[in-house]
């Protein structure tokens, strides 16, 4: 069963939650603080977080900020939804420049946080299944090449002129759906309706921040085409 870690600090929200969300196979554990919170998730054995906003010692983006930056790849790769305050606009796109993979208004309904985070468990799951297994990089079943970037679709792992880069959830699908096409345009509706499933005009600002993000984490490769008023495409071409 998936765990989840809430870091929230109404002590009042973690009870019903967990509850609820044991109808659906997923084990919510809560931490108050984000230091106890970080605590936690550096010992291991969670599968996503829920940070809210408005939190004490640090708020939520500082948190978000932290936890992406972190040493250890289990704690910097887990997939994160945030909970931001009043449904505010700048909260959910600065949640998203720091690497948050979803995020949800407060009031939410506890269905639609479900969703999202059984969203975001399935775009990591692959890479959960893969870590610590001692298969040759041969054996994947296949591997896109392209002019300095390799992407294992087994591993789900991307390598930059032979270093690895470290990417979200969210990141990986939007490079793997790029790639699986090099040179196509993909409007931000199609990215958004392949990604995530929803249309509204926050969502494709959404899209904008991740492909920034995405885009960072390729530099000094120049990989992602904008394409005024039409979308994105990668502008690498395939090697054989």
């Amino acid at each position: 069963m998936p765990r989840i870690l809430l870091i929230d600090d109404d002590a009042q929200l973690g009870p019903p939650l967990a509850a609820y969300f044991q109808r659906f196979e997923l084990a919510l554990e809560q931490a108050l603080r984000p230091s106890a919170g970080l605590a936690r998730l550096r010992d291991g054995g969670f599968d996503a977080a829920i940070l809210d906003v408005m939190l004490p010692e640090m708020d939520g983006f500082e948190l978000c900020r932290t936890i992406r930056r972190d040493g250890n790849p289990e704690v910097s790769q887990l997939p994160l939804v945030m909970l931001t305050a009043r449904g505010d606009v700048m909260d959910r796109v600065v949640g998203l420049e720091l690497g948050a993979d979803d995020y949800l208004p407060k009031p939410f309904e506890p269905r639609e946080l479900v969703a999202r985070l059984q969203t975001v468990l399935r775009r990591q799951r692959p890479r959960a299944a893969m870590a610590g297994t001692d298969t040759p990089a041969a054996a994947s079943p296949e591997l896109m090449r392209f002019e300095c970037l390799t992407i294992d679709t087994a591993r789900r792992s991307v390598t930059r002129q032979g270093e690895a880069v470290t990417l979200t959830g969210t990141e990986y699908e939007l490079l793997l759906l790029l790639a699986r096409d090099p040179g196509r345009v993909h409007s931000r509706d199609d990215i958004l309706n392949r990604l995530r499933g929803h249309e509204a005009d926050l969502y494709t600002r959404a899209v904008d921040i991740v492909v920034s993000r995405l885009r960072r984490k390729l530099e000094p490769l120049d990989a992602i085409k904008t394409l005024r008023n039409a979308g994105y495409a990668l502008a690498l071409p395939r090697l054989p």
